[in-house]
């Protein structure tokens, strides 16, 4: 392998000829050969916009020539087209700051304007011009977060949610046995269980909308600690400007740039409502493979789609694999959300140095839920049926169709019924008629499952 001699201010180092990092982004790969998890690719396509629109505030205030200006920025679109994603080698245990991967960053951006333009182009001083890592960073943190809530979670959420209105009105009507404890309770419809799902998730997706509201202020224009040094005054609310023009988004600068530094209470908000999204598809899971259990041996109130052999030695076995990865992933999600609460009390004085780790578990979040939902809402949810027959069957024989008879001979006569027929193994009007409390046709009229719902 050849390589070139690149200089920072520690001296010089040996980066390879075919590579556009530079010498901090190789003292990164030499001082943090740490496990295999990259820096996400969301978090590079956020910083490069930011370089992107600083440079155009930059050269719009006189900062920045026209010729280096008009050279990071098509070094800038090339990075966001996909085309050097393997320049961006650093992984995720770093400084707690992310100041290597905003180096990596802007020594690729200087690497390859350099290219393009007859004068030299300085990684710190033009294309980190008005900036820090520190606010770089974070404002990256919450670009990506919220672009990925807008443009992928949000997308699959309110598809799922529509998958559940098909449901509750396909199978209106359908009565079935309720549960609570995992034991019998009184009767409800299909659909009214299907709309206890639905509005969980809708109830997310509200907290989540939120939750945007503090992941929508950047801390771009803060620089190092929060007072904006190096920065001309309102760099960062033109940042933010030209930031929402590339994006379509409506993104603010943070009035308290310390706050912006320093807290990371946006984001732990955020993860929160998620969080509360994957603890909800995890309850919607195991209902539906409690139900979907046998086919003979379990509840088997409803079928789900049989996507695979379930078992390597037991022959026709199916199971609800979809329900397991999407449970495992709210595990995941779940895991996430105290690494995240952890990283955010850290902060220590003007400067939170977690955000890497931040970054990665929040961003895995969303990546996982979009992916799971989708799979589990198409593999899944849209092939469920009820098996009109055993849901039948369990309400006609449930025990807690005794709660009726309460009102009309009290609590303690209802209790003795339900007792009795279950010790004989018998119906509950045979052991209403055998103990006396009522006649059949009194018992028929009172107990009448339509209408119990």
């Amino acid at each position: 392998m050849e390589y070139r001699l690149e200089r920072d201010a520690l001296g010089a180092v040996k980066v390879p000829t075919d590579k556009y990092w530079g010498a901090q982004t190789q003292r990164s790969l030499q001082n943090f050969a740490i496990g295999n998890e990259l820096m996400p690719k969301e978090i590079i396509m956020a910083i490069t916009i930011i370089k992107k629109a600083c440079a155009v505030v930059n050269n719009r205030l006189g900062l920045l020539d026209k010729a280096r200006f008009q050279a990071i920025l098509n070094a800038c679109d090339k990075i966001l087209q996909g085309k050097y994603s393997e320049h961006f080698p650093l992984v995720v245990w770093q400084t707690g700051s992310g100041t290597q991967t905003n180096m990596n960053v802007n020594e690729v951006i200087a690497n390859l304007a350099s290219k393009d333009c007859q004068k030299d182009i300085h990684p710190n001083d033009q294309v980190n011009m008005s900036q820090s890592s520190n606010d770089v960073f974070s404002s990256a943190l919450h670009i990506s977060a919220l672009v990925m809530l807008e443009d992928k979670l949000i997308e699959q959420i309110i598809r799922l949610i529509s998958t559940f209105e098909k449901l509750e009105k396909d199978y209106k009507g359908i009565i079935k046995c309720g549960r609570t404890h995992l034991q019998d309770a009184t009767p409800m419809t299909f659909s009214q269980e299907i709309s206890g799902w639905k509005t969980m998730v809708e109830k997310s997706l509200e907290m989540i909308k939120t939750s945007k509201n503090g992941l929508s202020e950047l801390a771009i224009g803060g620089t190092a600690i929060g007072t904006g040094i190096n920065a001309p005054k309102g760099f960062g609310e033109l940042v933010a400007k030209e930031i929402n023009l590339m994006l379509n988004k409506e993104f603010i600068s943070a009035k308290n740039k310390f706050y912006a530094l320093s807290s990371k209470d946006a984001l732990v908000f955020a993860h929160g409502a998620i969080k509360s999204l994957a603890l909800d598809l995890m309850k919607i899971a195991n209902d539906i493979r409690w139900l979907a259990s046998g086919p003979r041996c379990g509840l088997g109130e409803i079928t789900i789609p049989e996507n695979e052999p379930g078992s390597s030695i037991m022959p026709g076995k199916v199971n609800p694999t979809q329900c397991e990865a999407i449970t495992m992933i709210a595990v995941q999600v779940m895991a996430n959300d105290n690494a995240i609460s952890f990283a955010s009390s850290q902060g220590n004085f003007q400067l939170n140095v977690f955000t890497p780790l931040i970054a990665y578990n929040f961003l895995q979040s969303i990546t996982l839920l979009s992916d799971g939902i989708k799979s589990f809402n198409e593999n899944c949810l849209q092939g469920l049926k009820p098996n009109k027959e055993k849901m039948y069957y369990n309400v006609q024989n449930s025990l807690m169709l005794s709660t009726i008879l309460s009102p009309h001979i009290g609590y303690d006569k209802a209790s003795e019924i339900a007792n009795k027929a279950y010790r004989e193994n018998i119906t509950l009007k045979q052991a209403c008629i055998d103990l006396g409390y009522l006649t059949k046709e009194q018992f028929d009229k009172i107990v009448q499952i339509n209408k119990m719902i």
